[in-house]
């Protein structure tokens, strides 16, 4: 294992950390493979730097069959190959902590690869095996066991189950898959996975990890009876409150476990958990004190641009974080969402898994305005924020990727309704006027994994650099601003008073924010100085769809 610096003693660095999201396979490429690489990201590194995040989250990065993006782990103590070494990961943690950015791995606890050797040797071992038991391998029912075993479905569309075949050819039994087929389910009631993934934490804080970003992390428990989802015509109250595998009470166990491994690491060794909770309040639990440091903000993500909705929804952000003292976490965009300057263009501006759609009309000037405001309503918002790779850029989501491109099985497994999530997963243009727009070094061997627009030579890194009014300008300017207000990142939030459609608020004595989501400009107040504006001001008021960061 490399030497690496220990973190800052800054124990309470992620309360107002500004956390950018690499998706390693379209972040950058050093070899020319059309894959982006751990290599990639190290060149980028001074360009993180100087964009000013405190810490980069990185999606999996482990050995995958990449059934699943990557989510799919074959492996967790060791790195893709087509994404670089052990050793070349090592280097990128230290490397990246010396310029003071602390790295966020992501571990998915929920399942593990087909190709793992666990589950390997499960299949190998038959039914009623030992092996077995670390999963959740079931006979079938109806006549021949030719029906799953319950009514469970995937979250990537069909059932929940996928069946074996046994050694002499005949139909075995089944094995959950919440997931894709080739991300089986583990069971966390068997001593053998906890034992593991705390080895896992481990592993990684040793070599100098910052924290850990837990995928699907109320998803992980099950009910041993494996009972069938309520009808749900009952209304979604009845169905969560016996979910068989939704935000079960034993998980708060599991995570507390991880928590005195993490605290037993100097630096303050961070837990991030992705949990989807509609109920404020059973959210906030897993931010007590002795569980996760902080948790996504997915009703901010999927709120609508309308003032009053995103009012109501940073009021029950605050007050549902306020009783375990916990800091708010906000998001746009990740590797999942529809990309911002896309959302915010369309007549519905919120989002929903279940509505995305081919064909959906998009106004990008319209999108992109809207998303330069939201970028300073959240870096002005009390907590932490997560920057996706990309949004710095404005990058629009790529809705036109031929049908025989795509690769995410949302859409494979979707009868060709579902364009699934490639379309944010587009490899990024750094400069250069065509393909693969440096994203690749000039005379790769292949072209990028995923085909990147030729309207993005105006778009790229390089030409935004230079533009004062760009996106990339933008949110540099606010990043320096942010680390020099003594009032932004963690702390107080009070409302002002404001016309309708304007959302005004303050978060210390000289510092106020304004976004006006109203049909018609707004007036300042009076007695104050314009930090930074999203856009143009009009005779000294706030346009439409603008916000502007205040002193005064």
């Amino acid at each position: 294992m490399a030497d690496t610096p220990q973190p800052e003693a800054d124990e309470n660095w992620w309360r107002g950390a500004v956390i950018y999201q690499v998706y390693p396979r379209s972040f950058a490429d050093s070899n020319g493979d059309g894959t982006g690489d751990l290599a990639g990201v190290r060149s980028r590194l001074p360009y993180l730097a100087e964009l000013g995040v405190n810490a980069l989250w990185f999606c999996p990065w482990y050995p995958s069959p990449m059934a699943d993006g990557g989510y799919d782990v074959a492996d967790y103590r060791d790195v893709e190959p087509v994404f670089g070494t052990l050793a070349e990961a090592e280097k990128l943690i230290s490397e990246a902590l010396a310029l003071g950015i602390r790295t966020i791995i992501d571990v998915v606890p929920n399942h593990i690869s087909a190709a793992h050797p666990w589950f390997r040797e499960a299949l190998a071992a038959g039914a009623g095996s030992a092996a077995r038991e670390r999963f959740w391998f079931r006979p079938g029912r109806g006549e021949h066991g030719e029906l799953p075993p319950n009514n469970w479905p995937s979250q990537f569309g069909g059932p929940a189950w996928t069946r074996t075949t046994d050694p002499d050819g005949t139909p075995g039994d089944w094995f959950l898959n919440l997931f894709d087929s080739e991300q089986p389910d583990l069971n966390w009631n068997h001593p053998d996975v906890r034992a593991e993934h705390e080895d896992i934490l481990r592993f990684w804080f040793d070599r100098g990890a910052g924290g850990v970003r837990i995928d699907s992390a109320a998803m992980v428990s099950k009910d041993p009876e494996l009972p069938d989802l309520p009808d749900p015509a009952a209304g979604a109250d009845a169905v969560l409150a016996a979910h068989p595998y939704v935000d079960r009470d034993e998980l708060h166990d599991i995570y507390r476990g991880w928590r005195r491994i993490a605290d037993s690491y100097p630096g303050a060794r961070i837990l991030v958990g992705e949990v989807w909770l509609p109920d404020a309040e059973r959210f906030a639990r897993y931010l007590r004190p002795d569980e996760m440091h902080t948790a996504f903000n997915f009703d901010f993500l999927s709120c609508p641009w309308e003032a009053d909705r995103l009012r109501t929804s940073i009021d029950v952000t605050l007050t549902a974080h306020a009783p375990v003292s916990a800091p708010a976490t906000w998001v746009l965009c990740n590797h999942d969402v529809t990309r911002t300057v896309t959302r915010y263009g369309r007549a519905d501006t919120g989002f929903d898994f279940a509505t995305k759609a081919f064909g959906i009309p998009t106004d990008l000037e319209l999108g992109t305005r809207r998303a330069r405001a939201a970028a300073l309503l959240t870096l002005a918002l009390p907590g932490s924020v997560y920057l996706y790779q990309g949004e710095e850029l404005g990058l629009p989501e790529v809705e036109d990727i031929p049908l025989g491109k795509l690769q995410d099985p949302m859409y494979l497994r979707s009868a060709d309704t579902n364009p699934g999530r490639d379309g944010c997963r587009v490899p990024l243009p750094w400069g250069g006027s065509a393909s693969p727009f440096g994203f690749s070094p000039a005379g790769g061997a292949a072209e990028p994994w995923l085909p990147q627009p030729a309207d993005w030579a105006s778009r790229t890194a390089e030409v935004q650099a230079a533009d004062p009014d760009s996106m990339l300008s933008l949110y540099r300017a606010a990043l320096r601003l942010r680390r020099g207000e003594p009032g932004l990142g963690d702390g107080t939030f009070a409302w002002l008073e404001s016309a309708p459609g304007v959302l005004a608020f303050r978060r210390s004595p000289g510092f106020v924010c304004l976004v006006n989501l109203a049909d018609s400009a707004a007036e300042l107040p009076e007695g104050t100085d314009v930090l930074l504006a999203s856009g143009p001001l009009a005779d000294g008021r706030l346009p439409a769809d603008t916000a502007v960061w205040l002193r005064g």
